[in-house]
């Protein structure tokens, strides 16, 4: 029986260079007062104002009662509001609050500058191969997880 090696193996490098990238992340901006989930939460956000509940869980591919556990705290905290949807009165909308602001900022320029030193010594074509080869490989794990719910479902 052969064994997979996880120094070589894509899905433990991957794995490995992402947990290790998050840590760090995770130790540097300790000080700003917000844990990584939080942040993945107004990160996307900051990209989708004014997104429902149910809209920012299927992009954070999280449930909706974990996520208002996040929006609880980040509402109690001050870092987003929530709005009445002005067709739906069901539905509030999430807003950041300008507080939140310097803070996005700099947690994003921290996230820049570990990304650097992660990729420093790949070229410009070297970056842009990366990334497009990390794309792919999402993009054929989406469609083969699709094939399995479809085949899943139909028999």
């Amino acid at each position: 029986m052969k064994v997979l090696d996880p120094e070589v193996t894509v899905g433990f490098l991957i794995h490995d260079v992402s947990r290790m990238m998050r840590s760090w992340f995770d130790m540097r901006a300790q000080h700003l007062g917000l844990t990584r989930a939080q942040w993945r939460v107004l990160i996307q956000l900051s990209a989708r104002e004014g997104a429902s509940q149910r809209e920012l869980a299927e992009i954070l591919e999280i449930d909706t009662v974990t996520l208002g556990r996040h929006i609880d705290r980040l509402e109690r905290d001050e870092w987003l509001e929530r709005r009445p949807d002005p067709n739906d009165r069901r539905i509030w909308r999430l807003h950041l609050t300008p507080a939140a602001r310097p803070t996005l900022d700099e947690m994003e320029a921290l996230a820049i500058q570990i990304q650097e030193v992660a990729l420093d010594g790949l070229s410009g074509s070297e970056r842009g191969a990366l990334t497009a080869a990390l794309t792919r490989i999402k993009a054929n794990i989406v469609a083969a997880s699709a094939d399995d719910d479809d085949e899943l479902q139909a028999g």
